[in-house]
């Protein structure tokens, strides 16, 4: 079993990544496989609908977006890790996570998924829903905790003082690592569900 961390903040040793070392912890001592990919310092431009992914299996920009899709494949979830910039997520991970979504030639679905957000202060659950978003058309599972899966500080030991914020992110990494197991047994016992397909509301005439 595999988790991959998507690092969307420019310091690679900063909060976000303070943030996804704890979840990592828990998922190790659970038996699962991380691996951490820093995409926030990356010259990662947007999608410009050119809709080649779709004839090609991947992105026309062949890039750290194509290189992740391939692991994504084979992972069993993901984690995405993103500072707050005006109430927003970075528009690094933005620009990543639309490309690597719409370009992917593979299904998503049941693959687990989770955001954490790191701010100083506040722009907090905004970051937060907008995040999650990319879960929910693709099917995948969405992993609870017991707060919104934020941490608070300016530097990466700032975290560490935000003692909810550690306790939120293990629970999530915990509560991330009994989906997959669940979904596995599952599968194994009653097959994936069968998603119905074809219907496209598009009003156009």
């Amino acid at each position: 079993m595999k988790v991959l961390l998507i690092n969307g903040s420019p310091d690679p040793k900063g909060c976000t990544h303070t943030a996804l070392s704890l979840a990592a912890e828990v998922l190790r001592e659970e038996g699962i496989e991380t691996e951490e990919i820093q995409i926030g310092s990356r010259d990662i431009r947007g999608c410009i609908s050119c809709q080649k992914c779709r004839e090609l299996g991947r992105c026309v920009f062949d890039d750290i977006v194509n290189e992740t899709a391939l692991k994504l494949k084979e992972a069993d979830g993901m984690i995405v890790g993103t500072p707050v910039y005006y109430g927003n997520p970075n528009g690094t991970v933005l620009s990543f996570l639309q490309r690597l979504f719409y370009s992917c030639s593979f299904d998503l679905h049941m693959k687990v998924g989770a955001c954490v957000v790191s701010c100083r202060r506040g722009g907090n659950s905004a970051t937060f829903a907008s995040m999650n978003q990319f879960f929910g058309i693709s099917g995948m599972p969405t992993v609870p905790s017991t707060y919104w899966n934020d941490v608070h500080g300016f530097r990466g030991e700032d975290v560490l003082k935000d003692e909810e914020g550690v306790q939120t992110i293990r629970n999530m990494a915990a509560n991330m690592a009994f989906m997959i197991r669940s979904i596995r047994d599952g599968e194994e016992k009653y097959g994936r569900p069968q998603m119905r397909r074809g219907a496209y509301t598009h009003f156009i005439r």
